[in-house]
């Protein structure tokens, strides 16, 4: 299955606890989450204890939001994942001082935002983005697209400019909270109006908040059955 988890949605601040409870599923793609700044130093501190073999690919979101006073020392500390030739999910409104973050730009995998955020929301903003960082990528995450625009217009149009650039999906639905939240046939529905646009190679990252392995093993499975007919190279065995 080209399917992949984020450590964050299973085991909140704990990334540990999200590799072990992930680790009996089998996954194609990992993505390891330091959604807040104070988790950034931890986690790259312990990556070289991580076994991270079962995964074809593994990608690190970034903290989401941090303080000017702090941003050179997040970027400094995501050197080293760039280093490693993963992708840096990245929020491009969490950024105070661009400059800072140029030396990391063919790393940085810049994510499509809620309606909460300021920029990244549409394909113009995301435009915006993308003339600043050339040879950044992007993270498509179709919750985030669904709750800007609920016909799905907006995401059709970011795969249409963007095709090129995707790197990878984050799949989950978002709540009028923009709280990740388990996928319904509503979510899923409106998914497959542009599922198979998206380039087959990118993998697709669970961010529905989930913890037991039960509710764990449900989302990848929906993922599975809802995408399985436009997306075969989703299940295939690898």
């Amino acid at each position: 299955m080209r399917i992949g988890f984020s450590t964050g949605a299973v085991a909140f601040g704990d990334f540990r606890l999200g590799l072990e409870r992930l680790a009996p599923h089998q996954l194609y793609a990992i993505e390891l989450s330091a959604l807040r700044g104070h988790e950034l130093a931890p986690l790259i501190d312990a990556l070289h204890e991580l076994n991270l073999g079962q995964y074809r690919y593994v990608s690190f979101h970034a903290p989401s939001r941090f303080d000017a006073s702090d941003e050179r020392r997040i970027v400094t500390l995501l050197q080293r994942i760039a280093e490693l030739g993963w992708p840096i999910v990245c929020h491009p409104d969490a950024m105070h001082e661009t400059a800072l973050w140029t030396p990391l730009a063919p790393s940085l995998c810049f994510e499509n935002m809620d309606k909460r955020k300021p920029i990244g929301r549409v394909a113009n903003e995301l435009e915006f983005i993308f003339d600043q960082f050339s040879k950044s990528s992007l993270c498509l995450d179709l919750g985030h697209a669904w709750q800007v625009d609920r016909t799905m217009s907006e995401a059709r149009e970011m795969i249409r400019r963007f095709r090129d650039r995707i790197k990878q999906v984050h799949v989950s639905e978002v709540n009028t909270q923009s709280e990740h939240v388990p996928l319904t046939l509503a979510g899923t529905t409106a998914y497959m109006r542009v599922a198979e646009y998206i380039p087959d190679e990118a993998p697709w990252i669970i961010e529905s908040v989930v913890s037991s392995s039960a509710n764990i093993a449900r989302e990848i499975e929906c993922v599975r059955q809802s995408f399985a007919r436009k997306l075969p190279h989703l299940v295939a065995d690898w």
